[in-house]
């Protein structure tokens, strides 16, 4: 994401001029823009024109238009969002006040103003513009017939490919099929590495799979390789790693990112930072419970203690459309900084964060045991 201007007042108030380079920028931009805010963009309207005679004609116009947010909708697979509200600033084509939807798209400028720039919007403005951040991480989950071509980013998780297909089983006396069938969708699974993988920006390939698979797999494609001369693929050899899975669904990717030679590998990546985060909340659920808990009324009881050490919350908090609510948590997420705890932001688009949700979108682990609060769930349940 560039950001090309930003004005924001003393109060809080105040615009800021971005152009989404990105598809994960869509993602921030979903994020950022909540309603009520103001959108500018450019984009395209109908408009209606009579003739002296009395004969109307429609042509469609661009123009740059001003609305004010009233629902957001966001298009995983366009990488697009379409803001539908009304227009608040005078233009030639479109009466105050009449509806629009505008679309905003990868490398097409917008200012976005809000009455109140919080801390949590502005941290996502510096994350968004943030050069440093790329997708460093992809895998290749797979068992035979079945394949997922993932980008792991920051902040999302981005299925580029699904390749299935039916592969004859062996026979006694008559393996030909099923080895034929086998490379037909190796040579599928190699196609979509190159066609989705940018080895210039990813520093790992995971190639997961039950069994022996992978290695399978990994065989056929550098030998395929070395036959075509395929320089992409001979020169970035050094970059894929074969780890086990369970199986070739997507749901494995979490027990893959928790292998320790996967966190290894791509420990800088803020993926990993929130993968490790998880699993030691789920570790201290188990160990020692009284310093691991979720739910926002034990996780506020926590922060009135000062005993948050590290604080996991959803971004799909801070979309709430009661702003009363989404300010509690910005709130909570300024105080536990406060008082010298980390805060981890997770990405409902991540396989992290969708398992964050699971616990209610918010979750920590506590400085000191809290065994009271233990005790305040026995109480309430015996009420």
């Amino acid at each position: 994401m560039k950001l090309t201007h930003k004005n924001i007042d003393k109060d809080g108030g105040g615009t800021v001029t971005l152009i989404p380079e990105e598809p994960e920028d869509m993602w921030h931009a979903y994020n950022l823009i909540s309603e009520g805010d103001s959108v500018r963009a450019s984009t395209i309207r109908k408009v209606q024109n009579e003739s002296a005679t009395g004969s109307s004609t429609s042509s469609r116009v661009r123009t740059t238009l001003t609305i004010q947010v009233e629902s957001i909708e966001y298009d995983v697979q366009g990488c697009m969002l379409r803001l539908k509200g009304r227009n608040v600033e005078e233009n030639q084509f479109v009466k105050m006040g009449a509806y629009h939807t505008l679309d905003l798209e990868q490398n097409r400028k917008f200012i976005l103003g809000k009455s109140e720039w919080d801390s949590v919007a502005l941290e996502r403005v510096d994350m968004a513009c943030d050069p440093t951040k790329n997708t460093d991480l992809a895998a290749v989950i797979m068992q035979e017939g079945l394949a997922h071509i993932c980008l792991i980013m920051a902040s999302m998780t981005l299925m580029r490919a699904k390749i299935e297909q039916v592969i004859p089983r062996k026979r006694k006396g008559n393996v030909q099929q099923h080895e034929k069938g086998l490379a037909k969708f190796f040579e599928s699974v190699v196609q979509g590495i190159l066609r989705h993988i940018d080895f210039n920006v990813v520093k790992c390939v995971i190639i997961a799979s039950p069994g022996f698979v992978r290695d399978a797999f990994f065989e056929y494609m550098m030998q395929q390789a070395v036959k075509t001369d395929n320089k992409v693929l001979l020169d970035n050899k050094g970059k894929f790693l074969l780890i086990h899975s369970s199986s070739g669904f997507k749901h494995s990717l979490k027990e893959v990112l928790a292998d320790p030679s996967v966190v290894a590998k791509v420990s800088d990546t803020k993926a990993m930072g929130e993968v490790r985060a998880l699993e030691q909340f789920y570790t201290m659920l188990q160990v020692e419970p009284a310093k691991a808990f979720y739910g926002f009324k034990h996780i506020q009881r926590a922060n009135e203690a000062q005993a948050i050490e590290t604080l996991l919350i959803s971004d799909n908090l801070f979309r709430c459309q009661n702003v009363k609510e989404r300010k509690q948590y910005v709130a909570l997420v300024d105080s536990v900084r406060e008082s010298g705890g980390d805060v981890k932001i997770f990405s409902s688009l991540h396989v992290t964060g969708e398992q964050l949700a699971q616990l209610t979108g918010i979750a920590a682990l506590l400085r000191f045991p809290m065994p009271e609060l233990e005790d305040d769930d026995e109480s309430d349940t015996d009420e």
